[in-house]
């Protein structure tokens, strides 16, 4: 299977972000069949069957290019911080 570009990837994640805060929003026919229109396109482009492992590789593909990226040009890439992601809560003793 053929990897996405990661300019591929970018723009279906963003497709699929705008599409699932819309239908959040407003839950109409329309919505719902372009959120699973950018979903199967996700699971497809990526090889995977459901939309959480789909993110999970669309993750992976933008860091490998990432890190390629980086490894050409010698300069470190900022990483973007994710509001909500999965921090590690500091020890309470």
């Amino acid at each position: 299977m053929l990897t996405p570009s990661p300019d591929a990837m970018r723009t279906l994640l963003a497709r699929y972000n705008d599409l699932q805060l819309r239908h959040s929003q407003d839950s109409g026919h329309e919505l719902q069949r372009s959120l699973e229109d950018v979903t199967y396109t996700l699971c497809v482009s990526t090889g995977t069957r459901t939309v959480h492992d789909a993110l999970l590789a669309a993750d992976a593909i933008l860091r490998r290019a990432a890190a390629e990226e980086e490894a050409e040009s010698g300069v470190p890439i900022q990483r973007m911080k994710i509001p909500g992601a999965s921090v590690p809560k500091p020890r309470t003793t």
